[in-house]
C-alpha cells in the first residue's frame, strides 16, 4: 500500500504534485498494478468533444488484480463476508481463493452460453455473493455488465435491456426483503415479453416457484456444476468497456454511464485506500446496494483490488429491528462503516435504545454518501454511533466520476460538519457563475465544475455519445458539469448544496423528473404533470407532482393512488411521488415552459414572494395551486 496518504501534509503535498504534473502522479500510481502490457501514452483527452483516454494502449485484465496479484498473500483471508437478510441464516465467507475459483466456474459458464468479450450482460439480482461473482465473472470473460437495481418494475429493466443490446441476463428466482419475498424472476418474464436476450442464468436463493423456458432460461447451480476452476482471464485494453450503469437524466430516457477498465481500477482502489485509510486485517462494511455505484466502486472493485474484507448486507437497517446495523457491526466487528444519510435519519428517528447494548467499539470511520448530510443527522452519527471518536468520511462523488471526488481522508483531514471538505489527489475542483466565470479564492458560491480529467470519469453515454457531450461537457466550455451547486468557505473546505438540474436526488438515487413525468402521464385520466424535488426529512429530497387529471367520477384518493401505482409499474417504487397534488393547471410562461421554481417555492411551503410572475401566461394559477397545497 505504497500509495496510502498518511497525513495532512503528506496529502497537501501529494495533491499539488497531482495537479501540477497530473501525468506522472497518475504513472505513478499505476505502476503498482498488474499490466500484460505497460501503456504507451498516459493520457490523451479533448473536453470538447468529449474523448478521454487514459493509460492509452496498456494492456491488463482488472481480476487478475484481484485475484491472480493477491493470491500468494491473501488466499485464505476473507474477500466477501455475507451477512443475509435473516439473522437466524448463516452467515457465508467466501476467501480470495474461493471466490477465484467460483467467478473462475462462472466465467467458463458464461463462454459455454455464448457469452463472448463485448457482449452486454444485464445482471438483476439480490445483495448475495454471486452478484459480485457475476460482475467479476463477466470482467474476466471481457463482457460488459449492467447491474440493474433489483427493485426497478419490468418496465425499467426491459429498456436497459433493449437499449444495451443485452444478450443474457442474470437474476434469482426470489429476493428476500425485510419481512418480503420479491418475485425477481417473474419480473425478468414479464421484461422479457418486451425485449429478448438468448440466456437467463437465475440463482436459486428463495426456493420459490418460477417459470423456466426451455432453451432460454437455465439454474446457475446447473451451470456451473461441471465448469472447471481454471480460467485465463480475457486480455483487455485499458479503454475498454468494463460496465454500463444507468441513471436518470432530465430527459425521461435513463442514460447508460459507460465506465472503461484501466482509469477506474487505478481509481477506485487508490480512493478506496486513501479516504478509508483501509488497513490490512479490518473488515469494511458499505450498505449499498450493487444496483448502485456505490457498490460498483466501494463493496466489489475498490476493497476487493485493495485486498480487502469487504461485507455484503441483504437486508434492510430495520429489519427485524432498528438495531440490525449494529448488532451487525458487532457480529463481524467492523472497522469501517459506509452508509447513506437516509439510514441515518431514519435510524435516527428511532432514538439511541437500537444502539444501546451492542458493541461497537471495532469501528473506526464512519462513512456517509448519496447526498450531502445534514449537520443534525451528522452530529447524531459522530455522537450516538462513532461515540465521538470516529472521523467521519462525507463523500461526494457521482455514477458518472467513478470513485470518490471530495472527501475528508479519515483521520487525516480536519472535518466540518456538513462539509465534504477536500478534493482527493487529482482533482481539479472549480466554483463557475451562471455565465462560466470561474470564482476563485475563498467565500464563493457557484456550480460545481471539474477542469481536468481524471482516471475513472465516464467515457460516453451508451450508444448515444452526443447525450454524453451535452449533459456534461456543453454548460461550460472545456469543463465537465456536475450538475450540483457548491460553496467554498473561508477554510476553503467545499459544502455541497444539492442538484442545479432537473434531476431529485431521493434517498441518494438520482431521479430525472422528466422520467418521474412520463411514468405519470401514462395513467389514462392525466392530461400533464410537472414533478419537483423537495425537502424530506428521511429521504433529503422527497418527490412533489403536481398532476393536471379528467377525474372521471374518480374521488382524489382513488386517483392518487392509482397514479402511484403506475409510477410503481412502470419504473419502481423508489419513484413514486411522496405527494401528489391534483391542479386545474400549471404555471407556464407564453411559451409554454413550466416555471419549476414557483412549483418547488409551493411544495416548499413557501406562498408568498414568488419573485417574477410578470411572464406567466395565468398568473392565477398559482393562487389555486398555493391554495390546494397537501
Amino acid at each position: 500500500m505504497s500509495d496510502r496518504l498518511h497525513t495532512l501534509s503528506g496529502y497537501l503535498y501529494e495533491y499539488q504534485k497531482s495537479v501540477s504534473q497530473p501525468e506522472e502522479f497518475w504513472a505513478r500510481i499505476a505502476d503498482s498494478f498488474f499490466w500484460r502490457k505497460r501503456w504507451n501514452k498516459t493520457l490523451e483527452w479533448n473536453f470538447e468533444k468529449p474523448d478521454v483516454k487514459w493509460f492509452a494502449g496498456g494492456k491488463l485484465n482488472i481480476t487478475e488484480n484481484i485475484f491472480e496479484r493477491q493470491l500468494f498473500t491473501h488466499a485464505d483471508q476473507a474477500a466477501i463476508i455475507w451477512e443475509p437478510n435473516d439473522p437466524n441464516e448463516e452467515t457465508r465467507t467466501l476467501t480470495y481463493r474461493e471466490l477465484y475459483e467460483e467467478v473462475n466456474r462462472f466465467s467458463n459458464a458464461l463462454k459455454s452460453k455464448g457469452i463472448q468479450k463485448g457482449d452486454r450482460v444485464i445482471i438483476y439480482m439480490p445483495m448475495v455473493p454471486e452478484a459480485a461473482v457475476a460482475m467479476l465473472a463477466c470482467a474476466r470473460i471481457g463482457a460488459i455488465h449492467s447491474v440493474v437495481f433489483a427493485g426497478f418494475s419490468a418496465s425499467a429493466l426491459a429498456d436497459r435491456i433493449i437499449d444495451c443490446k443485452a444478450k443474457a441476463v442474470l437474476t434469482s428466482d426470489g429476493n428476500f426483503r425485510g419481512a418480503k419475498k420479491i418475485p425477481v424472476k417473474a419480473v425478468v418474464d414479464e421484461a422479457l415479453e418486451k425485449a429478448s436476450v438468448e440466456s437467463v442464468i437465475v440463482y436459486q436463493r428463495t426456493n420459490q416457484e418460477v417459470t423456466m423456458k426451455e432453451g432460454r432460461d437455465f439454474w446457475w447451480h446447473e451451470v456451473v456444476a461441471n465448469e472447471s476452476t481454471e480460467n485465463k482471464a480475457e486480455e483487455m485494453d485499458s479503454e475498454d468497456m468494463l460496465f454500463i450503469l444507468y441513471t436518470s437524466g432530465s430527459t425521461g430516457k435513463p442514460k447508460g454511464v459507460v465506465h472503461t477498465t484501466g482509469g477506474y481500477m487505478v481509481y477506485t482502489k487508490y480512493s478506496f485506500e486513501n479516504v478509508f485509510q483501509y488497513s490490512p486485517g479490518d473488515v469494511y462494511w458499505c450498505t449499498a446496494d450493487i444496483g448502485w455505484i456505490t457498490g460498483h466502486s466501494y463493496i466489489v472493485y475498490g476493497p476487493l483490488l485493495a485486498g480487502a474484507t469487504t461485507l455484503m448486507f441483504e437486508g434492510v437497517p430495520t429489519f427485524p429491528d432498528a438495531g440490525r446495523f449494529w448488532q451487525v457491526v458487532e457480529k463481524h466487528q467492523v472497522n469501517q462503516f459506509y452508509t447513506a444519510p437516509t439510514a441515518i435519519r431514519a435510524l435516527q428517528a428511532y432514538g439511541t435504545e437500537p444502539i444501546e447494548g451492542n458493541d461497537l467499539s471495532s469501528l473506526k470511520v464512519l462513512g456517509s454518501v448519496g447526498e450531502p448530510i445534514n449537520e443534525e443527522a451528522w452530529h447524531w452519527y459522530h455522537t450516538h454511533v462513532g461515540k465521538g471518536k470516529c472521523p467521519i468520511v462525507d463523500t461526494w462523488w457521482q455514477t458518472e466520476t467513478g470513485g470518490i471526488m471530495v472527501s475528508p481522508l479519515a483521520g487525516i483531514t480536519p472535518t466540518k460538519p456538513a462539509y465534504a471538505t477536500l478534493p482527493l489527489p487529482g482533482i481539479q475542483l472549480t466554483i463557475v457563475d451562471a455565465d462560466g466565470k470561474e470564482l476563485t479564492g475563498n467565500g464563493v458560491e457557484g456550480n460545481l465544475c471539474i477542469k481536468f480529467p481524471w482516471p475513472s470519469m465516464i467515457r460516453t453515454t451508451y450508444g448515444d455519445h452526443e447525450r454524453c457531450k451535452q449533459t456534461y461537457f456543453s454548460t461550460y466550455k472545456g469543463m465537465y458539469f456536475t450538475g450540483d451547486g457548491v460553496k467554498r468557505d473561508h477554510d476553503g473546505y467545499y459544502r455541497i448544496l444539492g442538484r442545479v438540474d432537473d434531476v431529485i436526488n431521493v434517498s441518494g438515487h438520482r431521479m430525472g423528473t422528466a422520467e418521474v413525468e412520463n411514468a405519470i402521464n401514462e395513467h389514462p385520466l392525466v392530461i400533464e404533470s410537472a414533478v419537483v424535488g423537495y425537502p424530506h426529512e428521511v429521504k433529503g429530497q422527497g418527490i412533489y407532482a403536481y398532476v393536471i387529471c379528467d377525474m372521471k367520477n374518480r374521488t382524489e384518493e382513488n386517483l392518487v393512488a392509482e397514479i402511484k401505482d403506475t409510477v410503481s409499474k412502470i419504473i419502481g417504487p423508489i419513484a413514486k411521488p411522496d405527494k401528489i397534488q391534483i391542479v386545474p393547471g400549471l404555471p407556464k410562461t407564453r411559451s409554454g415552459k413550466i416555471m419549476r421554481r414557483i412549483l418547488r417555492k409551493v411544495a416548499e411551503g413557501v406562498t408568498e414572494n414568488m419573485g417574477d410572475t410578470s411572464t406567466l401566461l395565468d398568473p392565477e394559477v398559482v393562487e389555486k395551486i398555493i391554495e390546494g397545497r397537501k
